[in-house]
């Protein structure tokens, strides 16, 4: 096992080191000068000079790309050339609101894509299965703009249950204005339990028809044990990389809802930044984005080897 975590940690060392390579590399590549971009066509020779020395466009891309990784190992991402705040910090204000959202939303997802997915892995082909299956098919069809609109405008406009933005809340103190948070959180859930149900579905319904789970069976188990003791954690292995991508799904759901919500999250943040050519913010955002999607899936590789320690998991 340790051989393994040192294997995939290697790994995940040399993706994100690929990653960081590809963000400076494409964020330096853009058409036009950056300073003129950022300063408007407006400004003068010496404003533009000034910000080239800033940024350090006037040394050769390498160098700077050394220097910034440097500082990114460091927890140094730069200076946020719009609010003149170091980027570490900017991402850390959105970083709350944003881990509010997805972990409320992680929360909901699981016990309920769990709960799907064996209730119609198990009775596979019943109506139980066929109503299910479709109702969350149905909801992962709906693109995750246009399911935000309409809930606001059922839910907010017309019934008039809930406030249709959370302008003015952020961060933790999201958590003490439950009704801000529902519509959000639906959407992002109704994006993500489809996925991950259908996945937990077909686990559970190739580990029940197993050879294993009929002989525990014939030597007169009671179905529970079964289920619970030898069906879910061979089902739910490969829902383990499913759940990875549902989280990372999230962060990227994220964007749109805070948009819709205006929420002051890291989706949003990134966004601005991407609108304003603030290239410090938007290769810091990128580089926090692609670890996180690492991490994950990382974790979901060491989860399903240990959930199924014979199996093989393949990163």
């Amino acid at each position: 096992m340790a051989a393994l975590v040192l294997r995939r940690l290697v790994v995940a060392a040399l993706q994100l080191l690929a990653v960081a390579v590809t963000v400076f590399a494409l964020t330096s590549l853009l058409p036009g000068d950056t300073a003129v971009v950022v300063l408007g066509e407006h400004a003068t020779d010496e404003q533009i000079a000034v910000l080239r020395e800033q940024l350090q466009l006037d040394r050769p891309v390498w160098e700077r790309f050394l220097d910034w990784l440097g500082g990114a190992v460091r927890g140094d991402l730069g200076t946020s050339l719009l609010t003149g705040a170091p980027v570490a910090d900017e991402i850390a204000r959105g970083f709350a609101t944003t881990a509010v959202l997805a972990l409320l939303a992680l929360a909901v997802v699981v016990p309920l894509a769990v709960a799907v997915g064996v209730s119609t892995g198990v009775r596979r082909g019943s109506r139980l299965d066929r109503a299910l299956t479709s109702a969350v098919v149905v909801l992962n069809s709906v693109p995750e703009f246009a399911l935000a609109l309409l809930l606001v405008a059922l839910f907010s406009v017309q019934l008039g249950w809930l406030p249709a933005t959370a302008a003015g809340a952020s961060g933790w103190a999201l958590l003490g204005q439950p009704a801000v948070l529902v519509l959000p959180v639906g959407v992002l859930v109704c994006k993500q339990l489809c996925a991950l149900a259908r996945q937990v579905r077909t686990g559970v319904a190739e580990a029940d028809g197993a050879e294993y789970a009929l002989h525990v069976r014939l030597h007169g188990l009671p179905e529970r044990t079964v289920l619970f003791r030898h069906v879910l954690p061979n089902g739910l292995a490969p829902a383990v990389q499913q759940l990875a991508r549902a989280v990372d799904g999230l962060l990227g759901g994220v964007v749109v809802v805070e948009a819709v919500f205006a929420l002051p999250g890291m989706g949003s943040g990134f966004v601005n930044a991407v609108l304003v050519r603030d290239l410090p913010a938007v290769q810091g955002y990128a580089l926090v984005f692609a670890a996180t999607t690492i991490a994950l899936n990382l974790a979901a590789d060491l989860a399903s080897r240990r959930l199924v320690p014979q199996r093989e998991v393949i990163g």
